[in-house]
């Protein structure tokens, strides 16, 4: 996980493609067989830490919470924006700050309640005033600053959102009649619908009249945990079981076909597996539930048909320190005042890694690919195409011959140390095949040096590392997620970027512009954006996360894409 996100978002981070989208296609019409109990079984890893979409951050929270709530917009299976509970995509001033939507009329929460304009307001200006992890997403709009600095909390936020305070409401976000929001931004943001279309978080809707009736634990029982979505909560046995029913008379389509969803906490990976093969369980990998890759393989050797592996939208790399300055005091061999020799440096110590050996070596081929399409990956808007990304090649011996006439005596690679945080495990068996690959192809020895996470991150921040694992998770399916954040003035950090102090001026106004353009047309800009970061060697690309789902073959619809678990009201189950 790297939380820092310019004070915006953060999440976590942790030759295969998408191999299938679901074990079937999702739900169209009803298979002539189904089975007569619809009841769908699979394990989480923890206890769900929260499912109030103002403060959920977990990926297993939101792989829970996206089958309750929903927002204006949505992302659909192919991780498009579509209208949700908006009737239509919002209609957008000619200077693209105000954007005016439509909502459905026919919306109710699963206790009857109406959905109007009021509860966008309510829940948009609660998720600002909460500052939970995703409140950001809605940073755009006017007058989220002020709400954003007010510091009540609890009943006492409450009242002032009932009172619509001008401290907790922001002064952007309005609605001229019950079933339409005018939304009025501080700049084009082009980024702004697939922000708020993040499935489980701050854009989501809440339903008022239940909330303020208690407003720090509402989700907490079943009788109040209340949102749009296709299901909710029916029972729940702390630290061991959450039972979810479908939603009678459910506004959204496809109607759910299964009747009841039942999930249980099962920390230990043997066991869940083990209880998948007895008929305990129909699936395993829903709520990021990460199978260890040699258990998958494994079942893959033995069951080909019931594994799925997805690339996901994950992006693992080693990052430079690039300047040296006050804030940032490493220095180093790698920093751009060092010129063509330095850049030489970073491009030798990117070519000489051998990354299909990295996915092979570290993830067994399963949990992990060779990244070779830009920071991006395939799936997702921005992803610059297999193979298109030259620091990705792997060629030790033109990287030997860049560090030779770059460094010919060895000092200025001397003594260099990989800092990387133990957290993931991930992170130290990469962290051992890179120092051994320098060493092997560049005849380069790097001691590495293991920090506890948060003072990685602290550290890292200072400049005081001149190598270190970096990476990244997206939050939406939308390239300004990725360089607003790490790259460039915008990241909101002292003098210089969040990750490596990486800054030009080209970057920055080139960010600007495509920050500023809708989709389809920002994405040339952003991929101009990778180039430009490849161009200056700016970072090692080392794989894009693949996940693993084992299903079996009567469950149909099931499946993930890049973001997230397809919906349970796409799945079925047939007779087996």
């Amino acid at each position: 996980m790297l939380p820092i996100r310019r004070g915006r978002r953060f999440s976590a981070f942790t030759g295969l493609l998408l191999l299938a989208c679901s074990s079937n296609t999702p739900v169209g019409s009803p298979p002539t067989a189904l089975a007569s109990n619809q009841t769908l079984r699979f394990p989480i890893a923890q206890e769900i830490e929260t499912l109030d979409p103002a403060l959920i951050q977990s990926e297993t929270d939101s792989a829970i919470g996206q089958n309750l709530f929903d927002g204006l917009l949505k992302f659909d299976g192919n991780l498009n924006v579509v209208p949700d509970i908006a009737s239509a995509m919002p209609s957008v001033s000619v200077d693209g700050l105000t954007l005016t939507f439509k909502m459905r009329t026919d919306v109710t929460f699963s206790n009857g309640d109406p959905v109007t304009s009021a509860d966008v307001l309510y829940s948009w200006n609660r998720a600002v005033a909460m500052q939970g992890p995703f409140a950001t997403n809605l940073a755009a709009i006017a007058g989220y600053d002020r709400v954003a600095a007010n510091q009540a909390a609890g009943s006492a936020l409450e009242t002032l959102l009932e009172k619509k305070d001008p401290s907790v409401t922001m002064s952007g976000l309005t609605a001229p009649d019950d079933h339409t929001i005018q939304v009025k931004l501080t700049g084009a943001a082009g980024w702004f619908g697939a922000a708020i279309a993040q499935p489980s978080v701050a854009g989501m809707i809440v339903d008022q009249k239940v909330v303020k009736t208690d407003f720090d634990n509402w989700w907490r029982n079943p009788s109040t945990l209340v949102g749009t979505g296709p299901f909710k909560l029916a029972a729940h046995t702390q630290g061991k079981s959450y039972d979810f029913a479908a939603a009678g008379g459910w506004w959204g389509r496809p109607r759910p076909t299964l009747k009841a969803v039942h999930v249980e906490v099962v920390g230990d990976a043997a066991e869940a597996e083990s209880r998948y093969q007895q008929g305990a369980f129909d699936l395993l990998g829903y709520g990021a539930y990460g199978l260890p890759a040699a258990d998958v393989v494994r079942l893959q050797s033995a069951q080909k048909a019931e594994v799925l592996l997805a690339v996901k939208n994950k992006t693992d790399w080693v990052s430079f320190n690039l300047v040296s300055d006050a804030h940032r005091p490493a220095g180093g061999p790698f920093t751009l005042d060092g010129g063509s020799a330095a850049r030489d440096i970073r491009l030798a110590f990117a070519l000489s890694i051998d990354r299909d050996k990295l996915a092979k070596t570290v993830c067994s081929g399963v949990s992990c690919v060779a990244a070779t399409g830009g920071l991006i990956p395939k799936g997702m808007l921005g992803y610059l195409g297999d193979g298109s990304d030259p620091l990705a090649v792997f060629d030790p011996a033109r990287a030997r011959s860049l560090l030779q006439s770059a460094d010919p005596s060895g000092a200025k690679t001397r003594g260099l140390v990989y800092t990387y945080d133990p957290d993931n495990p991930l992170n130290e068996p990469v962290a051992q095949f890179l120092v051994a690959q320098w060493l092997a192809n560049l005849d380069v020895s790097v001691t590495l040096q293991a920090v506890p996470h948060t003072r990685f991150v602290t550290e890292r921040l200072r400049g005081e590392y001149e190598l270190a694992r970096d990476g990244w998770a997206a939050d939406y399916n939308n390239p300004e997620d990725w360089f607003d954040n790490l790259w460039g003035k915008v990241a909101g950090c002292p003098d210089s970027s969040c990750t490596t102090g990486y800054d030009t001026r080209a970057y920055d106004q080139l960010l600007a512009k495509a920050d500023s353009e809708p989709v389809p047309g920002s994405i040339p800009d952003y991929k101009t954006l990778n180039r430009q970061l490849i161009d200056d060697v700016v970072y090692v690309p080392l794989f894009y996360a693949v996940e693993a789902f084992v299903i079996k073959p009567y469950v149909l619809g099931a499946g993930s894409n890049n973001m997230f678990d397809y919906w349970w009201d796409q799945i079925q189950l047939v007779s087996h």
